[in-house]
């Protein structure tokens, strides 16, 4: 059960030791890290978040080697990938990594649940439209009502897509619809997992859509675009029903669920502490600028900010799962090379998987490779578009 709190009067009169702004991926990673850690015990917590956790309007997928810190809450994992580009198709067994899939709603109830055995939160619901330091503390403006807190270490997770603009950085968005479909008779292999297929149409910028077998009757088949803007709704569905049709054969299914996100895909420069508050998630920088992918970087940056709790050595001055300048400028290479249509994202990412194997290519997604092998894997992609693209990011 979640432990909300609707008499505002007794929110301005509590104190709070830690205050987290948006209960999603970042806030409640980082929270159930530290109640697991015990340092909530004795705490006064509160959550702040848009709207209750009731429904699955999202999930995480991400590769990892060994099991990880939310294994109980993965409803499914994969260790043969497909990968279909143009001209080229390949199963390929990922080992030593294996592909997690985990369901919004179950994580929401597998955090609450910890949370509120060690240590209940309150829970302030609404919209927050501004947020800064005041004195000692912060002011928010909560549904248009003002909220002071003095005296508590504030975590956001609330993008500020201001910061994108300040800087003048490359900004595309990965923008994606999703079905849950069923079937009445057994259609897919619940063992393979398509992880990118961009043999649809590229028209809109680099396209592919993505295959999760959960079981033989049941698939979340999700429609991913990186472009500068969104799609009308309508042609999100379209491409779903069409994929659906032509490419997997499928024409009798239900849609039992539906989700949508847009992840920011952007080399701009976050805060580790501004306005009084510590920035995590996506709008701390754990947003893989190339790829989109948080999950993995979100729970690096929640198990190394635990450790500095644990230790009393929090600062504003250092700067936890720090992004290493060099990963950072290969971000932004690619970024430059999608943005100014140097080369098709469709043969940047077909290039990459013909040419080396995938437990490579993910140890390089996670920042995770040395500059010998960085610079090998580097090599395989086309040459003339990433020379350009480096040259237009150096000078």
């Amino acid at each position: 059960m979640y432990v909300c709190v609707h008499v505002f009067n007794l929110l301005y009169l509590k104190q709070y030791d830690y205050i987290f702004i948006g209960a999603g991926c970042a806030g409640l990673s980082l929270l159930t890290r530290m109640v697991a850690a015990g340092l909530t015990k004795g705490k006064r917590i509160l959550l702040i978040d848009k709207s209750p956790k009731k429904e699955n309007d999202r999930t995480w997928c991400f590769w990892e080697q060994q099991p990880g810190f939310f294994e109980t809450v993965s409803c499914k994992q994969w260790n043969q990938l497909w990968f279909h580009g143009d001209g080229f198709s390949k199963q390929f067994d990922i080992a030593p990594y294996r592909y997690k899939m985990i369901r919004g709603i179950d994580f929401y109830n597998y955090c609450f649940e910890k949370i509120n055995k060690e240590t209940p939160a309150d829970i302030l619901y609404g919209t927050v439209t501004s947020l800064h330091a005041v004195n000692d503390g912060i002011q928010l403006l909560i549904d248009g009502r003002p909220y002071t807190f003095n005296g508590a270490v504030v975590f956001n997770s609330l993008y500020n897509e201001g910061i994108v603009k300040q800087q003048k950085a490359i900004h595309l968005l990965q923008h994606f619809k999703g079905w849950m479909v069923e079937t009445a008779v057994p259609f897919f292999n619940p063992d393979e997992a398509t992880l990118m297929d961009f043999r649809v149409s590229q028209v809109n910028g680099a396209t592919f859509v993505y295959v999760l077998p959960l079981s033989s009757t049941r698939a979340l088949v999700e429609f991913t675009l990186f472009s500068e803007k969104l799609l009308p709704f309508e042609e999100y569905n379209r491409a779903l029903a069409g994929y659906l049709q032509h490419y997997l054969q499928l024409k009798d299914y239900t849609v039992s669920e539906e989700e949508f996100g847009v992840i920011p895909m952007t080399d701009a420069v976050f805060p580790w502490y501004a306005n009084g508050m510590y920035h995590i998630g996506t709008a701390g920088g754990q947003t893989k600028a190339s790829s989109g992918y948080t999950f993995q970087f979100i729970q690096k940056q929640s198990a190394a900010i635990v450790q500095e709790l644990a230790a009393n050595i929090l600062s504003p001055q250092i700067k936890p799962a720090v992004v290493s300048k060099r990963f950072h400028f290969y971000d932004a290479v690619l970024l430059r090379v999608l943005a100014g249509k140097y080369a098709a994202g469709s043969q940047v990412f077909t290039t990459l998987f013909k040419k080396n194997k995938p437990a490579k290519i993910f140890a390089f997604l996670d920042n995770e490779t040395s500059l010998p092998q960085d610079l090998r894997l580097i090599q395989s992609l086309p040459t003339l578009p990433f020379i350009k693209a480096a040259c237009k990011q150096l000078f």
